[in-house]
């Protein structure tokens, strides 16, 4: 028998965005420099995700982007955060990527969209919807049908709700990204070529690229895709490695790390400034683009942290140690970064002053006084009849917890064995804990005591987050025995 307990989003469609003014800008690549309005024009940019910053917050986070000194944000769409039911879009509420991008054009920003279908970015399967698993040996990220074809109709419906804002429609998006860091996975360049070629059908005409460390872009690589290069340190040996795939053309980092992200049972990540500065502004002064990656972190709220491979599980806390802090606070980076950045403006930009911060609120002490023992409110069982239980993608679980739960016959005291478990697993018998298993230190046995009577096997399990990098994406939230 299978007891689970479900967490679901509500999921609303909402239509496309309202068209769009005439034309005011143009945007393109030119031999040397990016090219705005026909002029020479350096992106500065920095990575902020909405679905990780309270709605809010969106106005004040994006004056804080702009204070600083950046011209354009970076904006990663989540597969999984607009279509975690198949075939049901949410772009309403927290979802509401058209509502934030124009707050960031009203603020002075330009945008750069990343819609996937892979994000990576720390995040619950890297964007990629739970529902692909239910497809048994699905190969996530290449042109199997069983994946290409869910990928190209989420990309449709991209393009229906943010086509009209691109800049060739008066809006602020400049360029749009085809899938992410695919060199680090696979080199199938149909297989990105498939992906452009949705893009397009949705209707983008602003230029598309590609993003990759240095070490590789020649996986998957195409010569129809603008090609960006992600780096931590040291922009000339990155850039030189670039240049032979792209010969002409602005040299831009798609992600230039000024921090780091997190895992449980770790301190805090931290960085000092003094690469960045040194970083940042030999870019600015050889006319190079860069996305700061992350300009402001957020949080992961409810379950969308994931885990870092092979199992290592990510804090809700995304704070980066980025130049605006977890809490929407300025710190010393952010001065930094914006002192080097008022000596790079364009002629006539000047920067707006930081905004104050957000007020905060003091909580009384309070006391918890009740309890709501798992196994006591658990949903109605459904019998499988299986003798080996499946993953929960089959049972139409998502993530959270699930209860397996099946008879011992009467015996002497025995192992418990597991082939795998993901993620953590407590074991009971007759309601009585005997144990517990851990995806971490691939502990999957437990000591099943001598048993007189049949007994009730009840082993609880908890997903905490499908891993977001390399082909443990594939990773199914089960337990075999």
């Amino acid at each position: 028998m299978l007891l689970s307990l479900s967490l679901m989003l509500p999921l609303v469609v909402t239509p496309p965005a309202e068209a769009a003014p005439a034309p005011s800008h143009t945007f393109a690549i030119g031999e040397n420099a990016f090219l705005l309005d026909g002029q020479a024009f350096v992106i500065r940019c920095g990575e902020i995700h909405f679905a990780r910053v309270p709605r809010e917050y969106w106005r004040h986070r994006l004056q804080l982007c702009r204070a600083m000194g950046l011209n354009a944000v970076c904006v990663y769409l989540f597969w999984n955060f607009h279509e975690w039911e198949q075939g049901r879009f949410d772009w309403s509420g927290q979802a509401d990527v058209v509502e934030f991008c124009r707050i960031a054009q009203e603020e002075g920003l330009w945008v750069l969209l990343r819609p996937g279908p892979y994000s990576c970015a720390e995040w619950e399967m890297g964007g990629l919807p739970w529902w692909l698993l239910k497809n048994d040996g699905v190969a996530l990220r290449t042109t199997d049908p069983r994946f290409l074809k869910p990928a190209k109709n989420y990309l449709r419906e991209v393009g229906r709700v943010l086509a009209p804002l691109q800049v060739t429609r008066g809006g602020p998006l400049l360029m749009v990204q085809v899938e992410n860091e695919y060199g680090s996975y696979g080199s199938d360049a149909a297989y990105m070529g498939a992906l452009r070629g949705a893009l397009l059908d949705a209707g983008f005409d602003v230029p598309l690229f590609a993003c990759n460390p240095p070490d590789a872009i020649a996986k998957g690589w195409r010569a129809d895709l603008f090609q960006v290069v992600n780096f931590g340190k040291n922009p000339a040996p990155a850039f030189a490695t670039l240049r032979p795939f792209q010969k002409t053309g602005p040299l831009m980092c798609g992600e230039y790390y000024p921090g780091w992200f997190d895992v449980c049972g770790r301190t805090h990540a931290t960085a000092t400034i003094d690469q960045a500065v040194t970083d940042l502004g030999y870019m600015l002064e050889h006319g190079a683009s860069f996305s700061i990656y992350m300009v402001h972190g957020g949080t992961s709220f409810g379950l969308w942290s994931g885990a870092d491979h092979p199992f290592k599980p990510y804090t809700s806390s995304y704070d980066y140690d980025a130049p605006i802090s977890e809490a929407g606070w300025t710190t010393p980076k952010f001065s930094r970064l914006r002192e080097l950045f008022s000596q790079h403006l364009a002629p006539g930009e000047t920067l707006p002053a930081p905004p104050p911060a957000n007020p905060v609120v003091g909580i009384a002490p309070f006391a918890l006084t009740e309890i709501a023992p798992v196994l006591d409110n658990v949903p109605a069982p459904i019998a499988t009849g299986e003798v080996r239980p499946r993953s929960i993608e089959f049972y139409d679980q998502s993530r959270g917890c699930t209860v397996y739960r099946s008879t011992l016959p009467a015996g002497p005291a025995a192992i418990l064995r597991a082939a795998a478990v993901h993620d953590f697993a407590w074991v009971f018998i007759d309601g009585q804990p005997v144990g517990a298993m851990d995806r971490r230190t691939s502990l999957f046995t437990v000591e099943v005591p001598a048993r007189a009577h049949p007994a009730r096997l009840e082993i609880l399990t908890e997903a905490v987050g499908r891993v977001n990098f390399g082909q443990e994406i594939h990773g199914k939230r089960t337990i075999l025995t």
